[in-house]
């Protein structure tokens, strides 16, 4: 059965960071391209990184040069790691698996080409 378990949320300063981890288990982790998501209340899901296997990342413009997604293929772990932190960050995080192994251009940002996530984990950006 593939589980992902999000877990690292909390309350933030803004300006300050976080550090979100995403453990993978019962599929071959090291193969398929994995991303965060997030979802403010009243929105709707929002693609913020990806990262292929051991290759390429890319992230949406709201959060480049703030966040960066890193995987551990041996330990089954995703990442992200967010700087500068603002209110308007303040949402559930995902990590989520994409349904095969590569994605290309656009597809990637499409929350349905994905077909596992984790339960969410809640970032709160506030002082």
């Amino acid at each position: 059965e593939v589980q992902l378990q999000a877990s690292g949320g909390g309350l933030v300063q803004p300006g300050g960071s976080l550090s979100l981890s995403c453990a993978a288990s019962g599929f071959n982790f090291r193969s398929y391209t994995m991303s965060w998501f997030r979802q403010a209340p009243g929105s709707g899901r929002e693609w913020l990184s990806v990262m292929v296997s051991s290759g390429p990342t890319f992230a949406a413009d709201s959060v480049k040069g703030r966040f960066t997604i890193s995987r551990d293929n041996a330990k089954n772990m995703l990442y992200l790691q967010m700087n500068s932190l603002k209110p308007e960050d303040t949402a559930v995080y995902y990590c989520a698996k994409y349904r095969v192994n590569r994605c290309v251009g656009d597809a990637c940002k499409n929350a349905n080409n994905y077909d596992a996530w984790g339960q969410g984990t809640l970032v709160t950006v506030s002082s």
